[in-house]
């Protein structure tokens, strides 16, 4: 085995935010311009340079609320139909009223946006209902331009160390966080005022159709972390039954993107090449449409473009090969497709935890703040639904602020080192043993009982049996898991996660009895929706030590919506003509 380093280094901050690829940088930018006088710490387990879900760029914002093409009420009624009605309205207000702000700031920082004629910013339909996307010509500078704004407010930033517990008084305030640096396994105690964590989606939860462990949508380095710490520190977590399921090209880890060559005249088709659903933003309904057609006698599922013009598939291809995923254009090069001679085979991705693309998050109000006092939260692992990359920035920015402001008025809060000392020993236990399990082999295990037992449709029985197996392959964790390096390390501690993000699935989608949000939450056994007694958040925690839920009303809303309005998403599927 190599040689791990025995050490423990405690640091003292106001803010401490843990994450850095695209709220967790916007988060900690604005504490620190909120207060210079703040001591504010950004910790990420890779670099912050690139990493996160935006390390090679972004093609667009999917969720651009801009004056003359919408309001802020708008977006909030959309997203509220979008997501079934179960939304706290005040968060997702909040993010519309703000982020044309943010969008603004990211053009000053010299991230550029599709603009028209005039000069104007100009956004495309994609939504069934409004006009939200916004194309990014030179997406891929997103991350450079953040890091470049991080250093000019000399943030301390510390790569390399990989949170994996929070820290709490005895009171129950947030106290800070324990991290192991991943290359060397020394500790670092992390005292803090507010913790604000950004550690974006758990997107290596189910098992890609490839087999490969980092073959998924998601960026795969977002195991679960944060709602994993968040979970073990007493935080709620809200709606996880929601789970993340998106469109994609078939053996390709990345999206279809519809949304982005729909404006293009560019659609999902079935196998006849026609059109069957309205719309191709992504929705839980939208899903159930797609998997409808998959399982029908007119699958598979394409993405058409051999009907356009060749001239606006190079425009098409320009955007989707070179920025976000430029493996996407070698994929297709290597298959020998083109998009102009024949339609794409679209499939449909693992699951995962994501309000990013669905619900299931750490529940946060408008203020970015959880249940649990000093800790925010904020990207695609808050409870914020649909928030996308725009999102993040903006609730990033939103927690930052607030989480200064409490900073500025209360004292360190004290931590009970005994905790320390015996999340050393949890975290190390896989160094001291000669002979085990590596950390990829349990990992597939778990992943692909996810696939057998939890991936929707859902089923009671198998979920119940999932749950047995899941607890068989913990107790292998805990007693045969054998790492050799740093590395290893951190992909034992992003199994542990991965586990504790299967079970919370597994225990959400039992409580809610009834099927909601199309394919995310599609229960066999309970197939209709039953407002009279679901119409309602369902809240997971850590109570006792042990996983509980309950359900918690909806916040009045603040944008009304009629009842005819709330279905409005359910009307997808192209009605056939006569």
């Amino acid at each position: 085995m190599d040689n791990f380093v025995e050490g423990l280094t405690e640091v003292t901050c106001d803010v401490l935010v843990i994450g850095g690829g695209t709220a967790g940088p916007m988060a900690a930018l604005k504490a620190k311009q909120k207060n210079p006088a703040l001591n504010v710490v950004l910790l990420e387990k890779a670099n912050v340079k690139r990493s996160g879900a935006i390390s090679m760029g972004m093609d667009g914002l999917n969720n651009a609320v801009v004056p003359g093409y919408a309001t802020p009420e708008q977006y909030t009624k959309e997203i509220t139909i979008a997501n079934d009605g179960i939304v706290d309205q005040a968060p997702v207000y909040k993010y519309a009223s703000r982020c044309y702000e943010i969008i603004e700031e990211l053009d000053r920082f010299g991230i550029r946006f599709q603009k028209n004629a005039n000069g104007d910013f100009d956004l495309k339909k994609v939504h069934h209902l409004g006009t939200y996307v916004l194309p990014m010509p030179n997406g891929d500078t997103v991350k450079k331009a953040l890091y470049r704004q991080l250093k000019r407010e000399r943030i301390l930033i510390s790569n390399r160390f990989m949170a994996t517990r929070l820290l709490t008084a005895r009171e129950g305030r947030i106290a800070g966080a324990v991290a192991v640096n991943t290359r060397s396994a020394e500790f670092l105690v992390l005292r803090a005022k507010t913790v604000i964590l950004c550690m974006g989606a758990a997107g290596r939860l189910g098992l890609p159709h490839s087999g490969y462990l980092f073959g998924t949508y998601e960026n795969p380095t977002n195991s679960g972390d944060g709602y994993a710490m968040a979970y073990h520190a007493g935080a709620a977590l809200a709606n996880l039954e929601c789970y993340q399921i998106n469109p994609l090209i078939k053996d390709y880890n990345g999206p279809a993107c519809a949304y982005v060559a729909g404006p293009f005249g560019a659609y999902t088709a079935n196998s006849e090449g026609k059109r069957f659903i309205e719309s191709d933003y992504w929705s839980g309904q939208m899903m159930q449409e797609f998997y409808n057609e998959l399982q029908s006698g007119k699958g598979p599922v394409f993405l058409k473009l051999n009907h356009l013009h060749p001239d606006t598939v190079g425009e098409i291809e320009e955007i989707l090969h070179k920025v976000e995923r430029p493996s996407r254009g070698r994929f297709h090069e290597a298959r020998g497709t083109d998009y102009r001679e024949k339609m794409i085979e679209m499939h449909i991705s693992e699951i995962g935890f994501c309000s990013g693309h669905s619900a299931s998050g750490v529940f946060v109000d408008e203020f970015a703040r959880t249940t649990v006092p000093g800790l925010y939260a904020a990207g695609d692992m808050a409870s914020v639904p649909h928030n996308y990359m725009l999102g993040a920035f903006t609730n990033g920015a939103v927690a930052g602020e607030h989480a200064a402001e409490v900073a500025q008025e209360i004292d360190l809060p004290d931590y009970d080192p005994d905790f320390v000392r015996l999340e050393r020993v949890r975290v190390l236990a896989p160094t001291r043993r000669e002979d085990g399990i590596p950390p990829n082999q349990l990992e597939y295990k778990a992943r692909r009982l996810v696939n057998d037992y939890l991936q929707p449709p859902k089923v009671t029985a198998k979920m119940q049996i999932g749950q047995a197996r899941l607890a068989d392959v913990r107790e292998d964790f805990e007693t045969a898991l054998v790492v050799r390096n740093a590395h290893e390390l951190m992909r034992a501690l992003e199994v542990s996660s991965i586990l504790d993000c299967a079970d919370m699935a597994a225990h959400a989608s039992l409580y809610r009895t009834e099927s909601r949000w199309g394919l995310y939450h599609h229960r066999v056994d309970y197939p209709d929706k039953d407002d009279d007694n679901w119409f309602c958040h369902t809240l997971l925690s850590k109570v006792d030590g042990r996983m509980t839920s309950e359900k918690r009303a909806i916040q009045p809303y603040v944008v009304p919506i009629e009842t005819e309005e709330r279905s409005a998403y359910d009307r997808l599927r192209v009605l056939n003509q006569a």
